[in-house]
């Protein structure tokens, strides 16, 4: 079944990074080190295996690990509830961002990387790392802004001022991302050529 996906065929390669990438990401998340508590809710660097799985195996491999990212933050959003944990307990808000960290991640470098390879690497680092940031605050306004609000007890007003300052939490994340994601990719692509 998972050599079979979106009509294509996965190399031996690509199913032996998922499978790596997958056994990080369990660790990251069973252990709850992969959610650092940062109120209101918590900041993550379970990104990190989906844009290392996009950029270095390709759209399918980041938006798998990715699809096994979310289901780790429903499951963290059941065992240790915080009050905004219903939020997270929705797929669109905590699947589909981080399906397309991998992709987002994999296509943007790509296109840099044509004048770069090192520019694309951080360029799509960067870009994945805000895919995750900025997909699921758009989620949480869209269809929670005011459930967010009252679950808070803040204003719809202060509610969004909030969301707004978690775009700064994207820029740590952006940060770890690259300070650990670089190296891995520049050195697995430099041993794979």
């Amino acid at each position: 079944m998972i050599k079979k996906i979106y009509g294509s065929r996965l190399q031996t390669r690509q199913i032996t990074m998922v499978g790596l990438l997958f056994a990080v990401t369990i660790v990251l998340g069973a252990t709850g080190l992969g959610f650092l508590p940062i109120p209101p809710f918590k900041t993550t660097i379970m990104h990190i295996p989906v844009i290392i799985g996009g950029i270095v195996g390709g759209p399918i491999v980041g938006a798998i690990t990715g699809l096994l990212f979310g289901i780790f933050s429903i499951i963290q959003a059941i065992n240790t509830p915080l009050p905004t944990s219903f939020i997270f307990m929705n797929p669109v808000v905590s699947v589909l961002p981080r399906v397309l960290i991998g992709i987002v991640s994999y296509y943007v470098y790509k296109i840099i990387k044509k004048k770069s390879e090192k520019a694309g690497v951080v360029t799509g680092i960067i870009a994945g790392s805000f895919t995750n940031t900025l997909g699921v605050l758009a989620m949480i306004y869209l269809l929670y802004i005011d459930a967010y609000a009252k679950a808070l007890h803040i204003s719809y007003s202060t509610a969004v001022k909030s969301l707004l300052l978690l775009v700064a939490n994207g820029v740590l994340s952006a940060a770890m991302a690259l300070v650990i994601s670089v190296p891995i990719i520049l050195i697995v692509k430099k041993i794979r050529r």
